[in-house]
């Protein structure tokens, strides 16, 4: 009998960006984390992002109503999709956030109900899925 067990992948829960910043900012930033004001340049990136989408999060609220988005985590397993081919429906997905097509959706499924995608963030689904649904993902 094993004693080791096979762990789940985690999936990560954030998206790395790149950006570029003059070295004037970069040294203030690097100042401030010197200070002990952050705990590393990540952190005050992270800080600034935040209190600008805080600045925002009314036009925010208004443009994810105005174009019916759903906010934050949004799954689609084959059952829900399953259900949507069921009923002779499509789907429009509008995520702002992470939309995951779970693993158990095979290609045809995928196509034979989603219609669009539209994700404001990141999309994650195998790479089959995203090659049948390219020419559908806005």
């Amino acid at each position: 009998m094993s004693n080791v067990r096979q762990l789940r992948d985690k999936t990560p829960d954030s998206e790395k960006i790149t950006i570029n910043l003059g070295y004037v900012d970069l040294g203030r930033i690097d100042l401030l984390v010197q200070e002990g004001f952050y705990s590393n340049r990540s952190d005050f990136i992270r800080t600034a992002i935040r209190n600008q989408l805080d600045s925002h999060v009314e036009v925010v609220a208004k443009s994810i109503e105005r174009h019916t988005m759903e906010l934050g985590l949004r799954d689609y397993t084959a059952a829900d999709l399953e259900a949507v081919q069921a009923a002779g429906e499509v789907l429009h997905v509008k995520v702002v956030g992470l939309a995951r097509i779970g693993p158990d959706v095979t290609p045809e499924l995928a196509l034979a109900t989603i219609a669009s995608i539209t994700v404001l963030g990141a999309l994650q689904a195998s790479p089959e899925i995203k090659k049948a649904l390219a020419g559908r993902i806005m």
